[in-house]
């Protein structure tokens, strides 16, 4: 099965240079790596080139202009790249566990949206991770952390516990998850009408349950460390066009993929 790992950037070389070292460093490595770049400035272009000059496997950088907070035709852009089969999207701010790519592809299924683990590094660990460019997994003892339990790799727990698909919208993550590219396609990918931070993912998410897609989250597995930044808050219109999703029942977006592919 190719792989496509897609990372979303904005911005954020230094964290984006241990998200690159990390997904380099995989047991099983991805068929290619797609940058979804919102609009940054050369100084990530330079990066990606330095990078992309030593790697083993395919770096491109997908870019477009800087009009503000874009993210969902970033991430189409990107997607509608590649022509590998199964998709894995994470974000330029997450260093990935070693067999981060290999416990997604292992727990690939048809008509089924994977759902990673996360777990987030302190504000003082993440400025000395950046600093020492430290892309190392840390214990779950470890006084760095702020969730222990999504830092444990434990695959035959995953299997044993969170085997079964389900449709509840709880603990969405864009920055870890993984479909079929034909499954992206099928809904029209993200919605682009999101010009602001948040929700953008829940909605995405939302239509493809109605396209009758399963989400199986698969905790103990698929780990990444979040790298400290201040959040962002969803505003009105976000939620208000993820309730008119809800609501319409909408597998479909008119303003999505459909844009960027021949």
């Amino acid at each position: 099965m190719n792989t496509s790992l897609i990372i979303s950037t904005y911005n954020w070389p230094e964290a984006l240079e241990l998200v690159l070292l990390s997904a380099l460093r995989q047991s099983v490595l991805p068929n290619e790596i797609i940058i979804a770049d919102d609009g940054s400035t050369k100084a990530t272009e330079r990066l990606i080139s330095k990078i992309a000059g030593k790697s083993p496997i395919p770096i491109i950088h997908s870019w477009h202009e800087d009009k503000g907070f874009r993210l969902s035709r970033s991430r189409n852009l990107a997607i509608a790249k590649t022509s590998c089969e199964y998709i894995i999207c994470t974000d330029g701010d997450l260093i990935l566990h070693r067999d981060f790519i290999k416990d997604h592809i292992e727990n690939a299924k048809e008509g089924i949206y994977i759902q990673g683990s996360r777990t987030f590094l302190k504000r003082e660990c993440s400025k000395k991770t950046l600093k020492n460019k430290d892309i190392s997994h840390p214990s779950i003892f470890s006084s760095c952390l702020e969730s222990r339990l999504n830092a444990i790799r434990f695959p035959f727990l995953t299997k044993m516990l969170f085997s079964r698909a389900n449709k509840k919208l709880q603990r969405i993550r864009s920055c870890n998850f993984s479909i079929f590219k034909k499954d992206i396609i099928r809904i029209n990918g993200f919605n682009e009408d999101f010009t602001s931070w948040g929700q953008e993912d829940s909605e995405f998410v939302q239509r493809l349950y109605f396209s009758g897609i399963r989400r199986r989250n698969i905790k103990f597995s698929a780990l990444q460390f979040h790298i400290y930044h201040k959040q962002g808050r969803s505003n009105q219109n976000n939620i208000a066009l993820l309730n008119s999703t809800i609501d319409k029942g909408l597998s479909w977006c008119e303003n999505g993929i459909s844009n960027h592919l021949s």
